[in-house]
């Protein structure tokens, strides 16, 4: 295998770009497997599946290359689905205990588990993702290096400046370059692993976004003062800069950015039945805010997605749970307005709720449990609020429609769907758009 790897540096083929990072012992430095530089003698190359196990072994980033620009390793999603469900959701948790206690597995087990699918601890993952996101962020923008430092994930100046330090050999004025804060937009790329099917994405969304709320512009996606273009450039005003960390998580949630495309249609593909509805690049539309789409989910029930969008408008003034807690919902039958209000005080009292974390079943059992919260609704949140790969609403009139019209029976879906696990979200996705 290591002689295959060192095949793929040599012919600098992109399709491997992100898959493995090469570490060189000669100059302690390690590469995306693209790098430009001059290839190194096989004797002193190594490879690591991960950036982050590169580092834990003592190797810094490549300046050239900059590994920071890569997509998610297949490695990084794990062979462990309770690794995997830990990659997706490591960057919104507040420190290695805190995600394992969503989890529900013991922070020591949780270490155990990444030395033995990743090659990492979870705390050099974290730290290698922070490092990145500053790397860019001192490489890319004007920003002052203290609005980096908290922009990047990091609780202080001081904890920054010794971090980079010993991964960059320098220090973060030493590693940017020279020019002075500036109030002109940031800008941030949200790596990917290609091909991305924007125009299919932004569709979708579009047809659902929220009056007031979101909108599509110029080819961009808009919601406030943040804009992603098709290029996956984040464009933000400086003074957002503290809160870069949180808003990288949301749009990279949204437009699906984790996944790797072409491993998923490869797998789907392995279905004869399906294999013709598999688009390259298909990916599943996220939530900004997942209590927005868990909202949806409830009120589109049994309705058009035009009239679902109607309602979304309606309620864009109250789309927080405190706020929808109480609030006198109109324009859908009283049941399913009470649910929306007992979903509200749900979250509010337990913002757990809608947190990633759990396993699919985990998630809508835990869903269900909720007051007019049927199978449908909790997998379609679970799908698209939640990011889970896996679920399927397979409940859904559209989907069976789809299915009969390539020879599934509607009544034996769901058995069938057990080949396409587990990106099974994805599957729904080619269903709906074959429509």
């Amino acid at each position: 295998m290591s002689e295959a790897l060192y095949n793929a540096v040599l012919s600098r083929d992109a399709r491997f770009d992100g898959r493995f990072f090469t570490a060189v012992l000669t100059t302690g430095i390690y590469c995306r497997p693209v790098c430009r530089a001059r290839a190194p003698r096989r004797e002193n190359v190594r490879f690591y599946p991960t950036a982050a196990a590169a580092e834990a072994a003592g190797f810094r980033p490549c300046l050239r290359c900059r590994p920071e620009t890569s997509a998610g390793t297949p490695a990084w999603s794990g062979t462990s689905a309770t690794v995997a469900r830990a990659l997706r959701i490591i960057d919104e948790s507040r420190g290695i205990e805190h995600l394992a206690s969503r989890l529900g597995i013991t922070d020591r087990h949780l270490r155990r588990l990444f030395e033995e699918h990743v090659g990492a601890p979870p705390i050099a993952i974290l730290q290698t993702r922070r490092l990145h996101l500053a790397r860019s962020l001192l490489a890319e923008t004007s920003l002052p290096v203290t609005d980096i430092a908290y922009g990047s994930g990091f609780s202080s100046i001081r904890r920054f400046n010794d971090s980079i330090r010993k991964a960059y050999h320098c220090t973060p004025s030493e590693l940017r370059r020279k020019r002075p804060p500036t109030v002109e937009p940031v800008t941030i790329r949200l790596p990917f692993r290609p091909p991305m099917r924007w125009n299919a994405m932004t569709a979708f969304l579009r047809s659902r976004a929220i009056a007031g709320v979101e909108s599509f512009e110029d080819g961009c996606y808009v919601r406030g003062e943040v804009r992603i273009d098709g290029e996956l450039r984040m464009t933000l005003p400086p003074s957002l800069a503290r809160d870069i960390q949180d808003l990288v998580v949301r749009g990279r949630r949204m437009f699906d950015l984790s996944a790797d495309p072409a491993v998923i249609a490869e797998h789907l593909r392995g279905d004869r039945v399906l294999r013709p509805l598999i688009r390259p690049g298909t990916r599943v539309p996220g939530a900004w805010e997942p209590f927005q789409v868990a909202v949806r989910a409830v009120a589109g029930q049994q309705i058009s997605v035009r009239a679902a969008t109607t309602i979304m408008n309606r309620l864009a003034p109250l789309l927080t749970p405190g706020q929808l807690a109480d609030a006198d919902v109109q324009g859908m039958p009283r049941s399913r307005a009470e649910t929306i209000r007992g979903l509200a005080r749900a979250v509010a009292d337990d913002p757990s709720i809608l947190t990633r974390g759990a396993s699919v079943e985990e998630t809508v059992d835990r869903l269900m449990a909720l007051r007019g919260i049927g199978r449908w609704t909790a997998h379609y949140i679970a799908m698209r609020a939640l990011g889970e790969p896996d679920a399927f609403p397979d409940a859904d009139l559209g989907l069976r429609k789809a299915a009969a019209a390539i020879g599934i029976e509607p009544g034996r879906l769901l058995a069938h769907a057990e080949r396409w696990r587990p990106w099974r979200a994805y599957a729904a996705i080619a269903l709906w758009e074959s429509l």
